[in-house]
C-alpha cells in the first residue's frame, strides 16, 4: 500500500470515527483541515461553513495564520472563498500574483503571509452549498489536477457527514416535538376526565371549558390541564 493509500484509509476511518452520537463538528472540521495538509502536499487549509442566513463563518484551519487570513476574507467579502461559495463552482488560483484584479486586498494580505497559492473547493451536496474548504500553497501551482480531485473528495465527504449529522438533528427534534404533542394529549384527556367529574358536565362540554379557560387566560390548553390535575387551577361551576 502506498504512503497515499494508507493516510486516505486512515483519514476515512478518522472521519468516519467523528460521525457518532456524540459528533463534535469543530473537532470534525480541524481533523479534515489536518489531514487535507498532510495528504495534499499544501501548507494549510481552512474550512467555511454556512449558517441558517447563509452567510459563511470561519470554523476550521491548520494554523493560526490562515485562522487571520480566512477572517480577513469575510470582513472584506472579498476573496477565493466567497467566489466558490457563491457560484457553488471551484475557484483555482496557481499564482496569487495574478490576482489582483479579483481580490486586491485579499491578494495582498496573503502575499504577506507568504502564501502564493490558493485553492477553494465548495462543500456542496447535488444543489446545496454549505461552505468552501480553502487550501493555501507557500509555491505557485502547489496543487495538481490529481490533488485538487482529491481535495475536492474530501471536501464531498465532509459534506455528507454534515448534512447527515443536520437530517439527523432534526428528526429527532420532530420526534421530540411529536412525543411532546403526544404527553400533552394525554393531560389534556385526563383534565377533561376530572373536570367533567368536578363540574358534573360531559366530557365535550369539559374540553370546552377547559378551553375558554385557557383562552381568556391566555395560557396554554397543556399547561391548564395540567394545573387542572395538580389542583393548582380551579375552574369555578
Amino acid at each position: 500500500m502506498t504512503h497515499l493509500a494508507a493516510g486516505l484509509r486512515e483519514t476515512f476511518v478518522q472521519l468516519a470515527d467523528t460521525l457518532v452520537d456524540d459528533f463534535d463538528l469543530i473537532e470534525f472540521l480541524d481533523l479534515l483541515a489536518l489531514r487535507c495538509v498532510e495528504l495534499l502536499g499544501v501548507c494549510t487549509a481552512g474550512l467555511l461553513l454556512a449558517d441558517a442566513h447563509g452567510t459563511l463563518t470561519m470554523v476550521a484551519a491548520s494554523d493560526e495564520q490562515t485562522r487571520t487570513l480566512e477572517l480577513f476574507q469575510l470582513r472584506n467579502s472579498e476573496g477565493p472563498s466567497l467566489d466558490c461559495y457563491r457560484h457553488a463552482e471551484p475557484v483555482v488560483c496557481p499564482d496569487l500574483t495574478r490576482a489582483g484584479e479579483s481580490w486586491p486586498k485579499f491578494s495582498r494580505a496573503a502575499e504577506d503571509a507568504e502564501f502564493r497559492s490558493v485553492y477553494a473547493l465548495p462543500m456542496r451536496r447535488r444543489d446545496e452549498v454549505i461552505g468552501a474548504l480553502n487550501l493555501f500553497g507557500t509555491r505557485p501551482a502547489s496543487l495538481d489536477d490529481a490533488g485538487l480531485r482529491l481535495g475536492q473528495a474530501l471536501a464531498d465527504i465532509a459534506t455528507i457527514g454534515i448534512l447527515h449529522h443536520r437530517l439527523l438533528q432534526r428528526q429527532e427534534t420532530i420526534t421530540a416535538q411529536l412525543q411532546t404533542a403526544l404527553n400533552s394529549r394525554v393531560i389534556i384527556e385526563q383534565a377533561k376526565g376530572v373536570l367533567a367529574e368536578r363540574l358534573r358536565v360531559s366530557v365535550d362540554d369539559a374540553f370546552g371549558v377547559l378551553r375558554a379557560y385557557a383562552r381568556s387566560n391566555n395560557r396554554k390548553i397543556h399547561s391548564v390541564a395540567t394545573g387542572i390535575i395538580d389542583r393548582t387551577v380551579e375552574i369555578p361551576h
